[in-house]
């Protein structure tokens, strides 16, 4: 027996020995016998980001990567902007999210990031409808500016003087997770006060980005198994599910609560004409009828919402975040920045006084930069070109998921079928030097500058972080 297990261990020491020897030259992960790339996978699963980046850089923009024998992952990611525009485009009706991308995102529900065909239709249509509403525009701006008269700027105060640090990013969840509730839920948690008291539905957000992320990573069996047993990163992302459960449904509760009180006690007044914006109480009004959902059912509202303040929450303080970050690098960019808010921060119908309070004065510039806030934002052509590309090296969803329901190939050559995953890898393509130069992982607002001093509008397929 023990002769057996000596030439069995030799002949794998061997196989290690050769495949290591003739491993590819050009850095591009071995597929290895029984358990393709996965070890490569689970050895950068830290640097995911970075690793498919890197391995994008050293192939033609596009790369296969193939999971264990058995494990039915086959994972074909690509930077390349020709795909980008096939997939989102020009053949967009061939690549819906599919239903691995449904189960990987299962927390999701039936939301617009995780839904398909007709619910998907309804609830960009609803979507539309909601953010395209001309009163949309003031309800947003009133809400951040409260939220930074009343939360952010305090904080921030109160910080200064007492001589701590401040955690930015932190702040910005806050700052988002307040105002996205407001917008989805019409509650206002406060999680943006001096106290920075703790939001257990917010702060448990990461564990289950995490979780996600770890399923694109590990065989199905793997995640399902520990699903199974409640260990792990799932048993993390099943207690999120549990918070979210009692975060959203408490809030949605409350809603109908005060909808009945209000249709009971008086008619609403029509001359008022008032629009009270949160996205629950809108999907509330306007059900749908159709083969799958008659109604609009708690679970239903729920789903919706979720999806929502996560969208809300987490892309735009990651993109806030990732902007400081490289204004704090790069102080010449601030200084261009400022220059430019001062010219555009001139009233002509109003007199400084000195012994104003700075409340007051503060009010005066949000009315003005209100009303006129279409004219003054297009003036900020260089904050615009900054933020742009805040966003195209750091952007807030670094990756979308398609999945193929018929054979295709891909103008990169790449044939596809429907047992494939398409990564659509939009952080390696803005750091792809055939996209965007040799300059590429600069940050250079002034690439968003056109020669007549006019922002530059570049492709959709190229500058993908919208995934429009």
């Amino acid at each position: 027996m023990a002769e057996y297990f000596e030439i069995f261990l030799a002949f794998f020491s061997f196989l290690f020995l050769y495949l290591y020897l003739s491993r590819n030259k050009n850095g591009l992960p071995i597929y290895w016998p029984f358990v393709g790339m996965l070890p490569v996978l689970l050895q950068n699963h830290h640097r995911i980001l970075h690793f498919l980046t890197e391995i994008l850089q050293a192939s033609p923009l596009t790369f296969l990567i193939e999971g264990p024998w058995l494990s039915n992952l086959r994972l074909l990611v690509t930077a390349d902007p020709a795909n980008a525009h096939h997939l989102l485009s020009k053949n967009f009706g061939n690549y819906p999210k599919g239903s691995k991308f449904t189960e990987i995102f299962e927390p999701l529900g039936d939301g617009i990031f995780n839904s398909d065909g007709e619910l998907w239709q309804y609830h960009r249509n609803m979507a539309q409808t909601f953010f395209s509403h001309p009163q949309f525009q003031p309800f947003f701006l009133e809400r951040i500016w409260k939220k930074l008269e009343n939360g952010l700027l305090p904080i921030l105060e109160h910080m200064s003087k007492q001589g701590l640090e401040i955690d930015l990013q932190d702040l910005f969840e806050r700052f988002t997770f307040d105002i996205v509730c407001e917008i989805v839920l019409d509650h206002d948690p406060k999680s943006l006060c001096i106290s920075l008291p703790d939001q257990p539905f917010s702060k448990g957000l990461p564990d289950a980005e995490n979780a996600i992320l770890h399923r694109h990573i590990v065989p199905r069996c793997v995640w399902k198994f520990q699903r199974w047993l409640g260990v792990g990163k799932e048993r993390k992302l099943r207690e999120f599910e549990k918070l979210a459960d009692d975060f959203i449904l408490n809030c949605i509760s409350k809603k109908k609560q005060e909808t009945c009180k209000k249709s009971s006690s008086h008619k609403e007044n029509k001359s008022e004409n008032v629009w009270k914006l949160d996205i629950t109480k809108f999907y509330m009004d306007n059900k749908r009828a159709s083969s799958k959902t008659e109604s609009h059912t708690d679970k239903f509202l729920r789903d919706n919402a979720l999806n929502f303040l996560l969208a809300g929450r987490d892309t735009t303080s990651a993109a806030l975040s990732w902007f400081f970050y490289l204004l704090s690098k790069n102080p010449h960019v601030v200084s261009r920045i400022r220059e430019e808010l001062a010219m555009i921060m001139v009233q002509p119908d109003y007199v400084h006084d000195r012994n104003e309070e700075d409340k007051t004065k503060g009010q005066h510039w949000y009315n003005y930069f209100s009303r006129n806030f279409k004219e003054l934002s297009d003036k900020l052509v260089y904050l615009h070109g900054a933020v742009c590309e805040a966003i195209r090296l750091y952007p807030p969803a670094p990756f979308n998921h398609k999945a193929p329901m018929e054979p295709d190939i891909l103008p990169s050559g790449h044939q596809v079928d429907s047992s494939m995953q398409i990564i659509l890898h939009i952080y390696a393509m803005g750091r792809m030097k055939s996209i965007w130069g040799e300059d590429c992982h600069e940050f250079k607002p002034e690439r968003w500058i056109s020669n007549k001093g006019s922002i530059k509008h570049e492709p959709s397929y190229k500058f993908l972080a919208f995934n429009a």
